[in-house]
């Protein structure tokens, strides 16, 4: 199932408005019409499925190729199936392509990167928290927490546009679970 915001979801990702936890805000930014719920699964320990379940019911998504869980499907109406827009062709040398390989190692590189790019002079201290969590996670589960502390950073300082486009490069850059 692919997901896609809603006029209600964009107007709760802008600043100044938080009805919704953080978990449910972090699914709001990784929604862009291509990016599938299992894709994104293992950010949710396997609970993205009900999570997006519940936020199509809110109204803040609309869910493409809906399939609803085992566990929701005596409790909630489906929701109307759509057909996902036509993307875009990208670009024969798009800059932002990634064809390396997927490993813990370089979506840590990566976080460092935008650690460096994002904090170091705007707030010095959160950089050095950010840095020092990137330093000691050893595992997936603690890089992934990293990771969604820094989004939600970034997402207060430059917007949720370019928080979406950092959880999207986060996912390509990810090994699959095993």
């Amino acid at each position: 199932m692919q997901l896609q915001k809603t006029d209600k979801a964009r107007a709760e990702l802008q600043g100044g408005s938080r009805s919704l936890g953080q978990r449910e805000r972090a699914l709001l930014i990784l929604a862009d019409g291509k990016t599938t719920v299992r894709a994104v699964d293992h950010l949710f320990n396997g609970q993205a499925q009900i999570l997006a379940h519940q936020l199509i019911e809110a109204g803040y998504l609309v869910g493409i190729n809906l399939e609803r869980p085992p566990s929701l499907r005596a409790e909630v109406k489906p929701a109307p199936q759509l057909r996902a827009p036509e993307p875009a062709p990208a670009p024969a040398n798009a800059a932002d392509s990634f064809e390396g390989k997927r490993s813990l190692a370089t979506t840590r590189m990566f976080l460092f990167d935008i650690c460096e790019r994002m904090f170091v002079r705007r707030a010095p201290e959160q950089a050095e928290a950010f840095r020092e969590a990137l330093r000691n996670a050893k595992d997936r589960e603690s890089m992934l927490t990293a990771a969604r502390e820094m989004i939600a950073a970034v997402e207060t300082l430059a917007g949720h546009e370019r928080a979406d486009s950092i959880s999207e490069r986060i996912a390509m850059l990810l090994p699959p679970e095993a």
